[in-house]
């Protein structure tokens, strides 16, 4: 059925021309009644309703799917908006609009390998309860993957919105846009989420400032009130909110992950429960290196063993304090992505630690040099305790005894 709005217009337009078959132009030049300098979106992206190159036919009887437009616009009740557009003033009836179309439920990884909290993670999904999971843990060991595959493979939609310290209220539950040359409200990722029953994944959320707080009433449960619009949303079944960070919410004493927030207490409270990821076992790791090579169509098991032992020798002297950089598991796969494509270990693992400082990529080289030779992590980690050793020997005979000082 036509709303009050839409049959004030078909009966001034008819009234105007004389006809209920209109051309675009005559239907701006009604809608210009109503203070709108376009043809109205509702009737024109409605092809039940087109009858012609720019050609329409009015509903005067009324028409019981006016909103079947495949734009995916959806009416609802809300006053006329005003905004300024490119120095112009446009006032238009405001309309909510979905951007989301077609299947979001992630695919399949044929490389991923499930380790970890994934089963956990996994069983939460697909229990379709909301309850908020917060996952953390250093950068590129499979945090947003799991959650990415554990959708997956319970079919469930997924929203995905990667958060950066500019994230605020309209970039989450959404805002005023121009569309077609009307104002419309566009739904936000987290809106979305909660009418479809998908999952919602917040990413790197310590990067967030105290925007984020508008999502309080969102990790209860309970919905939340869309002031803009005046509309209260509820969350469908199967809505849950996942987050994942590097830290816990509580900064990064140690400058590692620059931008990282400390996050509100009583925000970081609403997530029931906490998973700390690590790294996968080197068992697990050489496997995800394997599947990652047979991919690509090669094979190399003893090069994806010898990334794995050099990755797990400096991940050893990382946690010591011995090394301020890490190899995650991300970038071992690079390095072997890199490998498939130009066929040369060294140059692979080269090209993947030019990130890193010339102090710090010369000195994974060298250690990966004794790995390649044969060398296992207990044997280095001994040929670095005797260095360390001698080391101290050598800063000792250098210096002075004050006792021989006359």
């Amino acid at each position: 059925m036509l709303n009050a709005k839409q049959k004030e217009f078909v009966d001034y337009a008819v009234e105007k021309f004389g006809t209920d078959e209109l051309t675009v132009a005559q239907l701006k030049e009604a809608n210009k009644k109503f203070g709108c300098k376009y043809a109205p979106q509702w009737l024109i992206k409605n092809a039940d309703f087109k009858i012609g190159k720019s050609m329409f036919k009015l509903p005067v009887e009324g028409v019981a799917n006016v909103n079947s437009a495949p734009s995916t616009v959806s009416e609802v009740k809300m006053p006329k908006v005003e905004k300024a557009v490119a120095n112009e003033t446009v006032s238009e009836a405001a309309y909510v609009v979905s951007s989301l179309t077609g299947d979001i439920v992630p695919k399949k990884d044929p490389v991923f390998v499930s380790f970890g909290n994934y089963p956990d993670v996994k069983s939460i999904i697909k229990s379709g309860m909301f309850y908020p999971v917060f996952i953390t843990g250093l950068s590129g060991n499979g945090k947003t993957m799991g959650v990415t595959q554990a959708c997956a493979e319970n079919k469930r939609e997924l929203i995905r919105v990667n958060i950066t310290i500019e994230t605020d209220e309209d970039d989450l539950l959404g805002g005023y846009r121009l569309k077609d040359g009307q104002t419309v409200w566009q739904n936000g990722p987290v809106i979305e989420a909660m009418e479809r029953g998908a999952v919602l994944l917040l990413d790197e959320i310590d990067l967030a400032s105290n925007k984020l707080m508008c999502l309080q009433p969102i990790l209860e449960g309970s919905g939340v009130y869309v002031k803009k619009i005046n509309k209260f949303v509820k969350p469908a079944d199967g809505f849950n909110v996942v987050a994942t960070a590097n830290t816990k919410g509580q900064g990064s004493d140690d400058g590692k992950f620059i931008g990282t927030n400390v996050l509100n207490e009583a925000f970081l409270e609403r997530f029931p429960i906490t998973f700390e990821q690590s790294y996968p076992s080197a068992k697990i790791e050489e496997k995800i290196l394997v599947k990652t090579l047979e991919k690509a169509g090669k094979k190399d098991a003893e090069f994806c063993k010898k990334l794995v032992t050099w990755a797990e020798v400096i991940r050893k002297t990382y946690f010591d304090g011995g090394v301020d950089e890490i190899i995650s598991t991300r970038r071992l796969v690079h390095i072997i992505q890199a490998y498939a494509i130009f066929g040369q270990k060294l140059k692979a693992v080269e090209v993947c630690t030019n990130r890193f400082d010339n102090d710090t990529k010369n000195s994974f080289m060298e250690l990966y040099t004794k790995v390649d030779a044969g060398a296992t992590a207990e044997q280095i980690e001994e040929q670095q305790r005797q260095a360390d050793i001698a080391s101290q020997v050598d800063d000792n005979d250098g210096e002075s005894d004050d006792s021989d000082v006359i």
